[in-house]
C-alpha cells in the first residue's frame, strides 16, 4: 500500500504532480536563459560565428582580469580562513555568556546585500573615516570586505564540525600520553581537515562571484569575471564577448561546487561520537582571555563597519540629523525625471512579496515531490531533482540576469519590459533557500503518520492541509523571510532587469555612490542603514522560526 494511495498511480500522485510547477519555472527562468547565453558566445546571424574570440584570448586585460578573479579569491579565502580557524576552535571548545547571540552577530554580515557591504565599508575606512583612519588601496578594502561578508561561513562550517571531534577521541589520545599539540596535529587536524577544504571551497565560490563589493570598492582599475560581464553588456554591448565570459564563468562555478560537494560529502561520512560533548567553561588566565580576544576581534570585525554606516547617515555637516533621511522622501533636484529614493523602496517591497510568493509556491512544491521522491516513488529521483534545484546557488546572480534580459525578450515569453522580471529574477535565487528550509521539516514528520491518515480514509489533499503544512509551518516562514529579504538585497541580476523608473534599493545605493555631492553620499549611507536593518531583523527572526537541523541553511 502506497503512502497516499494505490502503488499503481504512484506516478499520478499530487505530490508528484506538483514537481511540474518548479521543473517548468526551472526550465523556462533558468535553463533557457544559460541556453540562450550558450546560443549567444557562438551563433550570430544564424550561423556559428566565432570571430570574437580574437577580443577574448587576444585581449592582455581579459586575461588579467580571468587571473585576477582567482588570485582575489584565493587570497581572500586564505585571510577568511585565517581569522575564523581560531574562532572557530573557541566555539568548539566552550561554552560562555552570550555565545549565541555573538554567533548570531557574527552571522548576520553574510545575510547583507553586497551593496550594504560596500557602503559600510567606505563609511569606516574611505574618505572622512568615522575613526581618522582612511584606507586608500582599493584591493585592501575588497579583501576586509570579503571576509568580513564570509566569516560565519568558515566560523559556522568549522566551529559545528569540530565540536563533534571532542570526547572520546580526544580523550583517548590523551590516556596514550598524547599533548595538546599533538592531539591537535595527529588526530584533531586529519579529522577536521574535510571541513576546512568544504568551508574553504565555498567562500572561494562567494569570492570568485563577487559583484557588488568589486564593483563598489575595487573601481575601474579592479575588474573580476562578473564585473567584466556587466561591463561588456551594459556598457559596450558587446553581447558575443558578455555571453562567453558568463558561459566561462558558469563552467568554473559548477566545477568548483562539485569540489565543494566533494568535501561536504568527506565531512559528514565520520560521525566521531555518538554522544552529546558538553562544552567547558573557561577557567584559566588563558582560555578567559582567547574567549575575550575572540569576541573583541568579532565585534570590531561585524559591528564596526555597520556601526560606521549608521553613523554616517546620522550626522551631516558634523552635526546630529535627519537630513539625509528626510532627503529620501524628497525631489531635492527638482526634475522631473528625477525619481526620490522612497519609490525604490516602494519598488523593492512590491517585488520582494512577489517575489516570496513566486519563491514559497515553487519551493513547497519542489520540497513536496523530492520527499515524496525519498520515500515512496524512487530515491534515485530525488538524488537527481534536489542538486538541479540548487543549481542558483552555484549560478552567478549576474550571469542570471543576464541570461534573462537577452532570451526573454520574443513572444510568447516577451517580459524585457515587463515589471514581473525583476520578482521573477529574485525568485530564482531565494527558491534554493525554502527548499533548504522546509526539507529538514518534511523529513522529520514520521511517515506512519500520513500513512495513518491516508488508511482512515484521508485524501494527499487533506494529509497535506492537516499534516504536512502544520509540521512545516515554522520552516515555511523561515524559508518565506528568507525569500523576501533576499530580494530586497538583490543587485547582480536586477542591476540587468531593472527599468530606470522602478530602480530597487540596491541599485538605488549603487546610484548615489556614484554620483558626487554630499548629499547623494549622505542618502546613500540612509538608505543602506535601513536596508541592513531590515535584513538583520529578518535574519534573526529567521533563527527564531527554523528548528535547529544540520540541513537547514
Amino acid at each position: 500500500m502506497d503512502r497516499h494511495g494505490s502503488s499503481i498511480n504512484r506516478f499520478k500522485h499530487p505530490y508528484m504532480m506538483v514537481g511540474l510547477v518548479p521543473a517548468v519555472f526551472f526550465l523556462l527562468f533558468y535553463f533557457y536563459p544559460l541556453a540562450g547565453i550558450c546560443i549567444k558566445s557562438f551563433v550570430a546571424d544564424g550561423r556559428i560565428d566565432l570571430s570574437f574570440l580574437d577580443q577574448i584570448f587576444g585581449s592582455r586585460r581579459i586575461g588579467k582580469i580571468i587571473w585576477f578573479t582567482f588570485w582575489q579569491a584565493g587570497a581572500s579565502t586564505l585571510l577568511t580562513l585565517a581569522t575564523a580557524l581560531p574562532c572557530a576552535f573557541v566555539f568548539s571548545q566552550y561554552r560562555f555568556r552570550g555565545k549565541g547571540f555573538i554567533k548570531t552577530l557574527a552571522s548576520i554580515p553574510f545575510v547583507l546585500p553586497a551593496v550594504v557591504v560596500a557602503a559600510a565599508f567606505q563609511a569606516c575606512f574611505g574618505r572622512s573615516a568615522i575613526l581618522g583612519f582612511t584606507i586608500d588601496h582599493p584591493l585592501v578594502l575588497i579583501f576586509m570586505a570579503h571576509v568580513f561578508y564570509n566569516f560565519s561561513v568558515m566560523l559556522r562550517i568549522i566551529s559545528g564540525f569540530w565540536a563533534t571531534l571532542q570526547g572520546r577521541i580526544v580523550e583517548a589520545a590523551a590516556m596514550l600520553g598524547a599533548g595538546a599539540f599533538q592531539v591537535f596535529f595527529h588526530v584533531t587536524l586529519p579529522l577536521l581537515k574535510p571541513a576546512i577544504w568544504a568551508a574553504s571551497a565555498l567562500v572561494f565560490i562567494f569570492c570568485f562571484s563577487s559583484f557588488g563589493i568589486i564593483l563598489i570598492l575595487g573601481g575601474p582599475s579592479y575588474s573580476t569575471i562578473e564585473v567584466e560581464i556587466y561591463r561588456q553588456a551594459a556598457h559596450l554591448f558587446n553581447l558575443p564577448v558578455a555571453s562567453f565570459l558568463s558561459l566561462i564563468q558558469i563552467l568554473f562555478t559548477l566545477v568548483l561546487m562539485g569540489i565543494y560537494t566533494r568535501f561536504t560529502r568527506r565531512a559528514t561520512r565520520f560521525v566521531p561520537d555518538g554522544e552529546n560533548h558538553d562544552l567547558k567553561r573557561p577557567e584559566t588566565w588563558w582560555e578567559k582571555s582567547m574567549v575575550m580576544a575572540v569576541i573583541a576581534f568579532i565585534f570590531l570585525l561585524c559591528v564596526l563597519p555597520l556601526l560606521a554606516l549608521v553613523i554616517k547617515s546620522l550626522f551631516h555637516g558634523g552635526q546630529f540629523s535627519f537630513v539625509f533621511y528626510r532627503a529620501l522622501f524628497e525631489n531635492v533636484s527638482d526634475s522631473i525625471f528625477y525619481i526620490p529614493p522612497f519609490h525604490a523602496i516602494k519598488y523593492s517591497l512590491a517585488f520582494a512579496v512577489t517575489a516570496l510568493v513566486i519563491a514559497v509556491i515553487t519551493g513547497v512544491c519542489a520540497a513536496l515531490f523530492i520527499r515524496y521522491c525519498e520515500t515512496r516513488f524512487h530515491k534515485g529521483w530525488s538524488s537527481v531533482f534536489d542538486p538541479i534545484f540548487m543549481l542558483p546557488l552555484s549560478t552567478s546572480a549576474v550571469t542570471l540576469g543576464f541570461g534573462i534580459i537577452i532570451t526573454l525578450d520574443k513572444p510568447p515569453l516577451n517580459l524585457r519590459t515587463s515589471i514581473f522580471l525583476i520578482p521573477i529574477a529574485h525568485a530564482l535565487v531565494g527558491f534554493p533557500f525554502v527548499v533548504r528550509a522546509i526539507l529538514p521539516a518534511l523529513r522529520s514528520i514520521p511517515e506512519q503518520m500520513p500513512d495513518a491518515a491516508a488508511m482512515l480514509g484521508g485524501s494527499p489533499l487533506q494529509i497535506f492541509r492537516h499534516i504536512d503544512l502544520p509540521l512545516m509551518s515554522r520552516a515555511l516562514v523561515a524559508g518565506a523571510i528568507f525569500a523576501f529579504t533576499i530580494s530586497l538585497g538583490e543587485f547582480g541580476a536586477t542591476i540587468f532587469t531593472a527599468r530606470p523608473e522602478t530602480p530597487t534599493i540596491p541599485v538605488a545605493i549603487y546610484r548615489f555612490l556614484g554620483q558626487p555631492g554630499a548629499m547623494n553620499y549622505g542618502q546613500a549611507m540612509a538608505i543602506s542603514t535601513l536596508l541592513m536593518g531590515v535584513t538583520a531583523l529578518g535574519y534573526v527572526m529567521i533563527e527564531n522560526f527554523r528548528k535547529e537541523n544540520t540541513e537547514g541553511f
